[in-house]
């Protein structure tokens, strides 16, 4: 393979454009992430008080080398918020639920 066009393919600028429904964003408090060999699973919901089921409402489907890039990027912009607004406190009074043992972690 031709180191040339490695260079330039990371150099490339990509137009990214935004809808806009997505533009409003999607409001998530629980992730559901499940694996296997081939990609990772996420699927994003929100619970609420007094609301016993949950929907799903985004599902990203990835693979694991682009699972690991996403985790870089994201420890990369928690690192610069905290750097800015100080340290993300977290509470163990989120809500306690009874999923069953299928090797999926909720977060």
């Amino acid at each position: 393979m031709d180191n040339n066009n490695n260079d330039q393919s990371q150099g490339q600028q990509i137009n990214i454009e935004l809808g806009e429904k997505e533009a409003e964003g999607i409001y998530s408090n629980l992730a559901i992430i499940s694996h296997s060999p081939a990609e990772f699973v996420m699927d994003f919901t929100r619970i609420l008080p007094g609301v016993p089921r949950a929907r799903v409402h985004a599902r990203i489907v990835m693979t694991p080398q682009h699972a690991r890039l996403f985790l870089n990027a994201l420890m990369d912009n928690i690192n610069k918020y905290e750097s800015q607004y100080g340290e993300i406190q977290l509470n163990n009074a989120g809500p306690n639920f009874n999923f069953p043992d299928t090797g999926e972690t909720f977060h």
